[in-house]
């Protein structure tokens, strides 16, 4: 249920998605749907749940266990993702978007974002350098659909330069 509201998410927006098309993504009965996730937040956070698990294994599981190998591959994924899954940009900043006010939303992104980055420092050998490395992957989403592959390159370029030290 929660994989097919979020490719309706993805697809129609969270402004946009009317209840039809949510329960039709889900593939229930509007009983049903209202049963399992009584509110519109409710079904916007499942999913986001959802999304957030599929981030995760995707970008973060089995990379390698060099430091340097982990970091290409993971720069290497975020492109793939970018290209597959998310070409118009993170779902997570577009659901705050749609609902600014919401200390929900806002809290699921923010430890979205803290696991990801605490995985990822850790894949990569970064440990100390979170943030920075977060900035990269979130320069890596918001110009991948400008620049393509130049921007996993960059991105690669940038993540084994932090962690050499150098600019």
């Amino acid at each position: 249920m929660a994989a097919g509201l979020e490719q309706a998410f993805v697809r129609h927006g969270f402004a946009d998605a009317s209840v039809d098309t949510l329960r039709e993504a889900a593939s229930v009965s509007l009983r049903m749907l209202y049963k399992y996730m009584p509110s519109r937040v409710d079904m916007v956070l499942a999913a986001l749940e959802y999304r957030h698990r599929w981030y995760m294994a995707e970008m973060l599981d089995d990379l390698l266990s060099d430091p340097a190998q982990a970091r290409d591959a993971l720069m290497t994924r975020v492109g793939h993702w970018m290209q597959s899954e998310a070409a118009h940009g993170c779902l997570f900043y577009s659901a705050v978007a749609a609902d600014p006010a919401n200390a929900t939303l806002r809290a699921l992104l923010e430890r979205h974002k803290y696991e990801v980055a605490t995985r990822a420092t850790l894949a990569t050998g970064l440990e100390r350098q979170g943030v920075a490395l977060l900035l990269i992957m979130e320069w890596l989403t918001q110009t991948w659909p400008l620049h393509g592959d130049e921007a996993v390159s960059a991105a690669k370029h940038l993540a084994a330069a932090l962690a050499t030290g150098q600019p």
